[in-house]
């Protein structure tokens, strides 16, 4: 079964710049029909549309909530996302981590604070050819994905945005989406892949277990 795509964290700067009504956001309104042809359900559409105007479904200002905490065996997390209800949301992922057998403890000095943005593309690419223009754009680094088809590019948090319209207008390529997102240091990365059972699903509970009043970053 195919697990219907959330909308992309572009569509929180979607929303803040051209307003959070699809009938006026030509931009936004793709990106809605989009995610109901994908099958997204249309509460989890209302939310990431609530998420760009900074409001919960409720209209309650959203905060953003960052816990740190490590995983068994020994994977280091940062967990971030935005409520209505901090200290609920707070207590509801405590839990979680302990369920998991972890332990909240500080851990963001295992990671740096990046840029990320998605580029997509109708034809192969080929990494030789378009590395230098990224680089010029002012990009830290770039990465071709699996299906040759779609490109990561790592920036600068405050440059993310500028960067992204650039490449996608110079490459002739699609913005999937851009969000500003914590990487761990090189000398600290852990293969998911190559992870134990039990600290995969530790990170897919929290990461998939719908609760209403947490917005996912």
């Amino acid at each position: 079964m195919q697990v219907p795509e959330p909308l992309p964290p572009t569509q929180a700067h979607l929303c803040t710049e051209n307003g959070g009504d699809s009938n006026g956001n030509s931009e936004l309104s793709t990106l809605v029909a989009q995610a109901k042809k994908s099958g997204l359900p249309k509460d989890l559409i209302e939310r990431a549309i609530a998420k760009g105007k900074g409001v919960s479904l409720s209209g309650e200002p959203l905060q953003t909530l960052t816990l740190e905490a490590m995983l068994p065996p020994a994977v280091s997390t940062i967990i971030e996302c935005q409520t209505d209800n901090k200290k609920r949301t707070l207590d509801d992922l405590r839990h979680l981590v302990k369920e998991a057998g972890g332990s909240v403890t500080s851990t963001s000095h295992l990671f740096e604070r990046r840029g990320h943005i998605i580029l997509k593309s109708d034809r192969e690419l080929e990494e030789d050819s378009i590395l230098e223009r990224v680089l010029e754009a002012g990009a830290l680094d770039m990465e071709v994905q699996a299906d040759r088809k779609s490109l990561s590019v790592y920036t600068e948090p405050s440059e993310t945005a500028s960067i992204a319209r650039s490449l996608s207008t110079s490459l002739g390529m699609s913005l999937g989406s851009y969000d500003i997102i914590w990487v761990a240091r090189p000398d600290f990365i852990v293969d998911m892949e190559d992870a134990e059972d039990e600290t995969r699903l530790a990170l897919e509970e929290i990461i998939s277990t719908p609760r209403p009043h947490i917005v996912k970053l």
